[in-house]
């Protein structure tokens, strides 16, 4: 890069970062002004916003002088590049900086430029000119991408140029492999191949470089190797593409190795006109893709349960997990598998584990799923994989259907992260393979009663009983060390007696803890007329049912009870009020209740609420144990009633969540079945944030859906399953929505539930239409509609005309949209429901504001406004306001508009809706467009791409690139890179509107 008579200054940021003068190497300040240097370069002749800049020198934690200290650095980087340089130009373009230099004195653009001139020659079929710049792009390489940088955002970018350049060798050996130099290629590959072992690409060409070389019986062997690594690393078979050049070779179908083909002559027609100083055509690309995506933040989930203080450690037992999980120093997927017996403590080593390694070796998060493997529903891999993506910030409406979609987009999610990954409780092999993430830099901790032998690549721990010095050691910790030691006889005794098994050794000790006057003599005499059972502890489930027995009766009366009922719960945790439901007890503190089973380790307390009230969780061996008791003691009405009050407590909280969420009881039905209140101050504390305490109780709410459904109350399960539709919508919960409402639905037509099945039915149709099945959605909503005409219901009809006018309105028939909102309106009015009226004003006004009848779209959007404030539905006001926005845009009236779209877009924000503040940031770009503002419609457009391709909205990113490239007919090379990948989305998606404009803008480019 440094000739003589070039230019003074080149960079080189693929390695270390590096500036050249003539006078030699000039020197950077590191930190934050080779931070900023770094960024400018990657975007060079590129603005780079000072929110960019901010975000990659501090990240989440920026000060408040964050923007003065950014405008500092680079004016001294400027006058540090421009004394050395008067050709390099560090200029101020808002929102932020360019640095302006010849794409020839950058290393990324060179290699970019090259690469993609020889992408170009190798279609022209000058192959021999393509492997030739492909050898020159490489060699500028010096190292990966900014080694030495710390900026975690800024090593996404430089991940994806290293990406590249491993695309580029791929590309450059397939091409010498069309040429016959096979031989050749062999050693290259097989170093390759053990660099990259994941790249199946790299283990084909060996294969097929080997075979053609005469090499047979070891390109088979490559791909025993390749298949050996991929199934004991990942538990995944080779790709198509290796699986058939295996068949070939062993049918001797793989055609001959293609013979040396004679250069062509280079000129205009094979591979277009040379620069015109002879260099490189390179000199001329454009620099490499915008960082603009890499450099956002990104969600850390930190989801491991609470570590517990008395945890007995085995230290080589934890040195061999945290070694496992760290890849074994092979840089491999690190995976580890505990298992054993019931009550051996799995659970509990791993959390201890997980929490030892979570800040430093996985600092990008800590995922964690109970798999409910040993109950009778244990959790699908579709199930985990939607939480997952949901905890890694990907909005529920954009996550797929099916398992593979899911799987594939997860560890995508996970390809540049370290994250540890925690299953509890698996089932088998099946229910965690595809929970395994694909990137090296990530871990797995499974526990499960199977051994898990078909776990390819795991490490396994399998947990027996204590040995007597570390049961000795947890009774201390439980009971006192002083009583340990004045009773040390009896205290091996004691261990014994009990197996060593943790779990009955905890129980036992808990209740020695509670009755410090007990000696611990004395229970190991009470534990003496059990000693059958006890010794069958240690050999099965009768065993622990035994030692089970011991603390539970010892139990008052009461407490029993109260641990009998609560085994009817099927929620992963429990709050307090549940207590209260069971026993119809309306205490202010019902937690008062669950705290005698606390004490003795009948109940863990699993967490604490927002609202300061415990949550507590069964050992689902105690649950187990419970239920037979609950069985045996109570008759079938009282553990109906029992049922029936917890179930209507849940449906009262659910209820009272819409009511705040919508500012009352609107567009909703509600079933007849009887509520039960929990405690007011509870109450209250707990739905304060309405949305958040429906996320925090899904499992709990969906679960009850079922389990009322099972229990015969189909009223309620009907309810609760349409009111959950307030978490379903706003969060993108479709794959929920669809499952409550379908099990709700075999309940009420086992009942002949007329209303209940209408309601459902018309429920079913909002969904269908949110996924745009339109015909299902239609039939749906008629089938309801014809039972809620039969009965009368207003608010029924309501709600199918609404939806039914919505589709009218998508499919382009605006006459029948606006007489079916026209009869929704008039049903809503019959049903005294004010919020259901502004929505239909809000929908209606979109088609009177497109056929130009502009006032009575704003006289309707005033009037949905006056009910949403007047409400308090924050919500609709939202939307609203941004109908508003497109309204004042249409009148000409755009500083009113940008004023309006950027209201939304914060609230927005503040909602966490990923979804709205894409749109609001396409809205906004498309304002400053209609001002004449090209610079920051441009801004906002890129944005808009940036927050739609992060939580991978291709369709979204799509429309604003094709926003973008509208605004960037003088800059074709930029251009065509922002429509080549809209156009594969607009085909695949098939939206044929868009595509026919971004083919067009394509070819104009």
């Amino acid at each position: 890069m440094d000739v003589p008579g070039g230019p003074r200054l080149t960079f080189r940021v693929l390695g270390p970062l590096q500036v050249q003068g003539t006078a030699g190497p000039l020197r950077v300040p590191p930190g934050r002004q080779e931070v900023i240097l770094a960024a400018l370069l990657l975007e060079t002749n590129r603005i780079v916003s000072t929110s960019q800049l901010v975000d990659l020198i501090w990240e989440d934690n920026p000060p408040e002088t964050a923007r003065t200290q950014v405008q500092i650095c680079v004016s001294r980087l400027r006058k540090l590049l421009v004394d050395a340089d008067g050709e390099v130009a560090l200029t101020t373009r808002p929102p932020g900086y360019v640095l302006h230099t010849g794409a020839g004195n950058v290393d990324a653009a060179l290699f970019t430029g090259l690469v993609r001139r020889a992408r170009s020659l190798g279609e022209g079929g000058d192959r021999e000119e393509a492997v030739r710049l492909l050898r020159s792009a490489v060699t500028l390489w010096q190292g990966d991408c900014l080694t030495g940088l710390d900026s975690g955002p800024l090593a996404n970018a430089a991940r994806q140029l290293n990406e590249e350049r491993l695309a580029a060798v791929e590309l450059r050996i397939r091409l010498e492999l069309e040429l016959g130099h096979h031989d050749r290629l062999v050693g290259e590959l097989q170093r390759l191949t053990h660099e990259h072992p994941l790249r199946e690409k790299l283990h084909g060409q060996l294969i097929q470089a080997l075979y053609w070389s005469g090499r047979q019986a070891e390109a088979l062997e490559a791909f025993r190797t390749a298949r050996r690594y991929l199934a004991e690393e990942l538990g995944l078979e080779p790709g198509r593409e290796l699986r058939d050049l295996e068949a070939a070779i062993l049918a001797g179908e793989l055609p001959p190795p293609p013979a040396p083909a004679p250069p062509l002559v280079r000129g205009a027609t094979a591979s277009g006109p040379e620069a015109p100083d002879g260099g490189p055509a390179a000199l001329d690309a454009a620099s490499p893709a915008p960082i603009a995506e890499s450099i956002r933040h990104e969600t850390v989930p930190h989801q491991l349960p609470a570590d517990i203080a008395d945890f007995v450690a085995d230290g080589q037992r934890l040195g061999t997990l945290e070694k496992a999980l760290s890849g074994d120093g092979r840089g491999t997927v690190g995976l580890a598998a505990i298992t054993g017996k019931p009550g051996t403590g799995k659970s509990t080593l791993a959390v201890h584990v997980a929490h030892a390694l979570a800040e430093t070796g996985f600092p990008d998060g800590q995922l964690y799923c109970d798999l409910r493997g040993t109950t009778a529903a244990p959790a699908t891999p579709v199930e985990v994989l939607g939480r997952f993506l949901r905890a890694l910030g990907i909005p529920g409406q954009l996550i797929p259907e099916s398992l593979d979609e899911r799987a594939e987009m997860y560890r995508t999610r996970l390809s540049t992260r370290r994250v540890l990954v925690v299953l509890d409780d698996a089932a088998g092999e099946g229910q965690v393979l595809p929970l395994l993430p694909g990137s090296r830099g990530c871990a797995v901790l499974v526990t499960s009663r199977a051994r898990l032998t078909a776990l390819p690549g795991a490490h396994r721990v399998e947990l027996d009983v204590l040995d007597e010095d570390r049961a000795l050691e947890l009774l201390a910790r439980i009971v006192g060390g002083d009583r340990v030691a004045g009773e040390a006889a009896a205290a091996e005794a004691l261990v014994r007696t009990v197996g060593r098994l943790p779990l009955a050794l905890r129980i036992v000790a808990a209740r020695l803890a509670a009755r410090p006057h007990w000696t611990l003599a004395s229970m190991v005499q009470r534990l003496a007329d059990e000693r059958h059972r006890l010794d069958e502890l240690a050999h099965g489930e009768m065993t622990m049912r035994a030692s089970l027995s011991l603390t539970y009766e010892g139990l008052a009366p009461e407490d029993g009870g109260l641990l009998r009922l609560l085994s009817m719960a099927q929620a992963p945790t429990l709050p307090s009020w549940l207590a209260g439901a069971l026993l119809d007890d309306h205490r202010p503190f019902p937690s008062d209740l669950m705290e005698p089973l606390v004490d003795v380790q009948m109940l863990d307390v699993a967490g604490v609420e927002p609202s300061g009230g415990f949550r507590y969780r069964f050992h689902e061996i105690i649950r187990v144990y419970a239920r037979e008791q609950l069985a045996a003691q109570h008759p079938p009405d009282v553990r109906r009633a029992a049922f029936a009050r917890m179930a209507g407590g849940w449906m009262h909280l659910a209820e009272e969540a819409h009511r705040k969420v919508y500012g009352g009881d609107f567009t909703v039905l509600h079933g007849t079945a009887p509520r039960w209140r929990p405690p007011s101050p509870y109450a209250d504390e707990a739905l304060a944030d309405p949305l958040a305490w429906l996320d925090a109780e899904q499992a709990a709410l969906c679960g009850m859906v079922g389990h009322a459904a099972e229990e015969g109350l189909h009223d309620l399960s009907w309810d609760l399953a349409t009111s959950l539709v307030t978490l379903f919508e706003v969060r993108g919960h479709y794959d929920l929505w669809e499952s409550t409402h379908l099990t709700a639905l075999a309940a009420v037509r086992k009942a002949g539930n007329l209303r209940g099945t209408a309601a459902i039915r018309a429920s079913l149709g909002s969904l269908y239409m949110s996924r745009n099945q339109y015909d299902t959605a239609r039939q749906s909503l008629n089938s309801a509609l014809d039972v809620f005409q039969a009965l009368d219901e207003p608010m029924g009809e309501a709600l199918c005309r609404r939806d039914m006018a919505l589709i009218a309105r998508t499919n382009g028939d605006d006459a029948a949209a606006l007489e079916l909102y026209r009869r929704s309106l008039a049903d809503f009015g019959r049903a005294d429901d004010v919020v259901g009226r502004a929505i239909v004003l809000t929908q209606s006004a979109h088609i009177r504001m497109r056929q130009g009848e502009i006032d009575l779209a704003q006289k309707q959007l005033d009037e949905a406004l006056d009910i949403y404030e007047g409400i308090g539905y924050a919500g609709g006001r939202a939307r609203t306001l941004r109908r508003v926005g497109q309204v004042l845009l249409e009148q000409g009236r755009n500083d009113l508009a940008v004023l309006t779209f950027t209201e939304v877009l914060e609230l927005c924000r503040d909602s966490g809706d990923v979804i709205g503040e894409g749109h609001l940031l396409r809205d906004l770009g498309h304002a400053f467009a209609m001002m004449g503002r090209p610079d920051r419609a441009r801004d906002f457009y890129d944005r808009a791409v940036s927050s739609r391709e992060q939580v991978m909205d291709f369709s979204g990113g799509a429309l604003a690139r094709l926003d973008l490239a509208r605004l960037l007919t003088d800059e074709p090379g930029r251009s065509r890179k922002l429509l080549v990948p809209a156009v594969e989305v607009f085909r695949e998606r098939r939206m044929t509107r868009e595509l026919a404009e971004a083919e067009r803008l394509l070819g104009a480019c």
